[in-house]
């Protein structure tokens, strides 16, 4: 069991032998790599104090846009913090032929560490003006991105080179728009703590020994039962940082997100009865104010029903959902939040990210590039010169 102040994780039950686990985690730890870095509280981001300030002065709404790990951290953030947060951001991270912004008032935000991601220059031609005010965060080269930016007079941020997309929400990329979100983004920085606590440091040897030998056990899928429909887009992000990180060389993680409890109906009969080759990880927020369930004369409700709020509902299915995975064997862990904050969500982006990093490092994989995703984007290139 892992238990902070802001989260509690319940660890995989399968009693496995760590080894030298904790020893490998230690070199991650001690390491000089930029990721690693930007967990941290010292983290020298490239934008100042000064340029927040200047920004949320101007009261503007946002929009964001980005491609991938360019985008999704920052989106998870905004799902999961939403009533905390008073700005309107939309955020643009697909081509949608449709799509209908305000294009006069708004603040852009363009981010692509390469500078030449094929979707954020489309976006970035189709949606943002001359006189607007646009930040670009790019990395420090010559690209068709940068190259817009000077020629916009635009504020640029040097994006690390060193991090990856899908590592950098606790970097430049998920911290600066989260400063113009109004949010603490020192509060995100919980890597300090956490590595101090020998509890979270075993539970995550823990789980990563537990998840390696699910793959031994050709168990390749990781399903996300997501109880909190605020946390929908943390998981996208968490279903990219696996499924890019790991893989590779004909292994992998095949991570999948399911919204529960709608999915108790369409897809429990194949967690419960398919194929044996899933391991879970349920995800539930408790949250204080929700609607309730009052007697009417002409509904007629199971007085088990009465007077009990939609989440004492959602939290009966998922104790229901573990009881049901012990007794047939199926392994899980439990996420549960206790409060929804900057430092909750620092902690699971803290957690998520070395876990993913460790399990790399013993599956023998980089967990840092992504060689495949560069074929793709070579042979789009070859046929739209062709056309």
């Amino acid at each position: 069991m892992i238990k902070t102040k802001f989260l509690k994780i319940k660890n995989f039950s399968k009693n496995i032998k760590s080894n030298n686990l904790k020893k490998r985690l230690n070199e991650i730890l001690s390491s000089n790599h930029e990721v690693i870095n930007s967990l941290k509280l010292n983290y020298d981001y490239s934008f100042s104090r000064k340029l927040i300030r200047k920004f949320n002065a101007k009261k503007k709404s946002i929009n964001l846009i980005g491609m991938g790990g360019s985008i999704l951290g920052t989106k998870a953030i905004y799902s999961f913090l939403r009533k905390k947060i008073k700005t309107n951001v939309t955020f643009i991270d697909n081509l949608s032929p449709n799509l209908k912004i305000n294009k006069n008032k708004n603040l852009n935000i363009v981010v692509s560490k390469s500078g030449n991601t094929l979707e954020t220059i489309i976006n970035a031609n189709i949606y943002i003006k001359q006189k607007q005010e646009n930040i670009f965060i790019t990395e420090d080269k010559n690209s068709l991105l940068r190259n817009l930016a000077l020629k916009l007079k635009a504020e640029i941020i040097d994006h690390n080179n060193f991090i990856g997309g899908r590592y950098s929400v606790l970097s430049e990329v998920g911290m600066l728009p989260a400063s113009l979100m109004g949010l603490n983004i020192k509060n995100f920085k919980r890597y300090n703590d956490l590595i101090k606590n020998k509890k979270f440091v075993d539970g995550l040897v823990t789980n990563v020994a537990c998840i390696f030998y699910f793959i031994k056990k050709k168990k390749f899928n990781s399903v996300v039962l997501n109880y909190d429909e605020d946390s929908q887009d943390l998981f996208k992000w968490y279903q990219q940082l696996v499924a890019e990180s790991l893989g590779k060389k004909g292994k992998g993680i095949f991570p999948i997100v399911s919204s529960m409890p709608k999915d108790n109906h369409s897809l429990l009969q194949l967690y419960l009865d398919g194929p044996k080759n899933n391991f879970f990880t349920i995800f539930y927020a408790d949250q204080k104010k929700t609607h309730k369930i009052v007697d009417k004369s002409y509904f007629n409700l199971d007085e088990n029903l009465v007077n009990k709020s939609i989440i004492d509902i959602i939290g009966s299915k998922k104790i229901a959902t573990e009881n049901i995975f012990s007794k047939k064997n199926i392994p899980y862990r439990s996420f549960d939040i206790l409060e929804k904050n900057e430092e909750t969500l620092g902690e699971l982006f803290t957690f998520f990210i070395l876990e993913t990093i460790l399990l790399g490092k013993i599956m023998r994989v980089d967990p840092f590039d992504q060689p495949a995703v560069e074929l793709l984007k070579k042979e789009t290139k070859k046929i739209l010169k062709k056309n």
